[in-house]
């Protein structure tokens, strides 16, 4: 579903990208660890087609990707560290309004039922924004991606500033996606996330791409090991 091959990307001089390959299949969550600054956000950027790389391919669903490739907008969905949503209005009105401009018209019913398959509580729908915590907000973001029906959904940092009950169910909820053949590119820092939620876990250490480990081959203590001797 996705696939980078040799993606590289500098800025003012200095490589941010540097010849990165990797590939992701339909159904699977890909965790991207690193450090601040190794190229995650980046790499985001260049399969969202914010930015044009300097050398090498990146595909969607066997497209290649440049800057405005509108038939690839409707495949995707990112969901950013602080999810972006109004704060007049409430829940279900921010999805209403998202899903209008991704050119999808829902009832009340299928609203509210994006909502709850998101791990919203039911409570918070008609309350407005301002008065939702951030993984409440995460939870909207998810619900705007599930009405897009994206076939890939990025996300930068999502569990950044979550307790750990929200980010259980965070973790949950992409699991649940990923089992309904939705693909998740996942940017983190956080290594018990990555090894709790991923299928397979990527590890950047200034621009390059070090390492590739399957989950099921390793456990959150053997993989904080190997990211503190690779960083």
């Amino acid at each position: 579903m996705l696939k980078a091959i040799s993606l590289s990307k500098s800025y003012n001089g200095k490589k941010v990208l540097d010849n990165i390959s990797f590939q992701v299949e339909k159904g699977e969550i890909y965790c991207l660890l690193g450090q601040n600054g190794a190229g995650k956000t980046t790499t985001i950027n260049l399969f969202l087609g914010f930015i044009k790389p300097d050398d090498g391919n990146a595909f969607i669903d066997g497209e290649e990707i440049s800057i405005g490739t509108s038939s690839l907008n409707k495949k995707m969905a990112y969901i950013p560290e602080t999810v972006q949503l109004y704060g007049n209005l409430s829940g279900m009105e921010n999805l209403d309004f998202f899903s209008r401009i991704a050119g999808f018209k829902y009832p009340q019913e299928k609203l509210f039922e994006f909502l709850t398959k998101a791990g919203l509580q039911k409570d918070a729908h008609q309350q407005q924004l301002s008065s939702y915590s951030k993984g409440m907000r995460q939870k909207v973001g998810i619900a705007v991606a599930i009405a897009k029906n994206a076939d890939v959904i990025f996300m930068d940092e999502p569990t950044s500033g979550l307790d750990p009950k929200t980010m259980a169910e965070f973790t949950e909820s992409c699991k649940e996606l990923a089992a309904t053949g939705k693909t998740i590119f996942m940017a983190t820092h956080n290594i018990f996330n990555a090894v709790n939620v991923g299928s397979t876990i990527g590890i950047m250490k200034e621009g390059t791409l070090v390492q590739q480990i399957r989950t099921n081959d390793i456990n959150a203590q053997q993989l904080e090991q190997l990211y503190l001797e690779t960083i």
